[in-house]
């Protein structure tokens, strides 16, 4: 008897914290995985760096035994400079880029990754001035481009999602669900061909360097925002219409950054989703909404009592020569 009403008012007490213990258990996971993520990038990562840390060891050490008259600490100042004007997208090499970093349709390519905040961190300003306008320009312009891709998917989803979900529905009489799944499900692998897989094959063609993976690579890093820059488009050498490549670019990460918004709102107005994710909100209590409710109720009342009087007031204005009843006092009639 003890053990039943000991595992009944368990259960009572899970059920009433639910959504307490399910974002106690959304925090877990995400944590672990993390953690999972970093053991995989650790193992899988740490034996290249490795070996190309002996390697670079080794060209050193070979540079200078070849090279008597650098000391290392020469090659040591003129190799930081080197790194040091790498960073900011400018190489001594001789089979580097010619073109210029801060020309127009480089400029326009620098400024759409600052505004989707994917920062491939190949260009950044060189100056204090620059640095100080990318502040002010990032602060205004990144609130301003959620502004813009929000108003273009709300948009678009209507004729996208919405309207032929409803029509498949309505028409054929299927059901709403299944129909909001089918048309998710499709129109995700649309996008990612549209979006992924023939990009790739355009870059891996325009790019020398590049194979299908390495285009792919770019292509899902560059239209999730994550932007890690080891892999930018028209930076080779003598590239061919690179001006036009790049406005070209432009527009197809802003296209497919709309495109992946799209996806993901018809994804998340399905209703298995949306179920799922209410497992991890916070609850409003039935006492808050019925205060609510009340409080709305009364504001509304007062409003509609408010109306009238001054209806009756301006009835009594517009009508001057009209005498006036006494009042009789209902309390005392009913009494009587």
């Amino acid at each position: 008897m003890l053990q039943s009403l000991a595992g009944s008012s368990c259960v009572r007490l899970v059920e009433r914290h639910r959504s307490a213990w399910c974002f106690a258990l959304l925090v877990l996971g995400y944590a672990l995985y993390l953690v999972f993520g970093a053991v995989v990038f650790s193992s899988v990562e740490l034996p290249y760096e490795d070996l190309l840390r002996q390697e670079l060891r080794k060209l050193k050490r070979r540079f200078v035994e070849e090279h008597e008259c650098l000391s290392e600490a020469q090659l040591e100042r003129f190799l930081a400079r080197v790194l040091e004007a790498s960073n900011y997208g400018v190489s001594v090499l001789s089979n580097a880029s010619g073109n210029w970093n801060w020309d127009f349709p480089s400029a326009l390519f620098f400024a759409s990754t600052v505004l989707s905040t994917t920062g491939y961190g190949h260009t950044v300003p060189l100056s204090d001035g620059g640095k100080a306008f990318c502040i002010i320009y990032s602060v205004i312009g990144i609130p301003f481009t959620l502004l813009f891709l929000t108003a273009v998917v709300q948009r678009i989803i209507v004729y996208v999602t919405r309207r032929p979900v409803l029509y498949f529905h309505v028409r054929w009489g299927f059901s709403k669900q299944i129909v909001a799944i089918i048309h998710a499900v499709t129109l995700g692998f649309v996008t990612v061909s549209c979006f992924f897989f023939i990009p790739a094959a355009i870059f891996s063609v325009l790019e020398d360097d590049w194979n299908f993976l390495e285009s792919f690579y770019f292509c899902f890093i560059s239209l999730s925002t994550i932007g890690l820059g080891d892999y930018v488009p028209g930076e080779g050498y003598n590239q061919k219409f690179r001006e036009l490549y790049k406005l070209g670019i432009t527009c197809y990460l802003l296209l497919g950054l709309i495109a992946m918004l799209v996806v993901l709102e018809t994804f998340c107005e399905l209703h298995e989703l949306k179920k799922f994710r209410k497992m991890f909100y916070v609850k409003k209590d039935k006492e808050e909404d019925q205060v609510h409710i009340v409080e709305h109720d009364q504001l509304s009342f007062s409003s509609i009592s408010d109306q009238a009087a001054s209806m009756k007031e301006d009835q009594k204005v517009n009508e001057p020569f009209v005498t006036h009843q006494p009042v009789v006092n209902c309390d005392g009639c009913i009494n009587n």
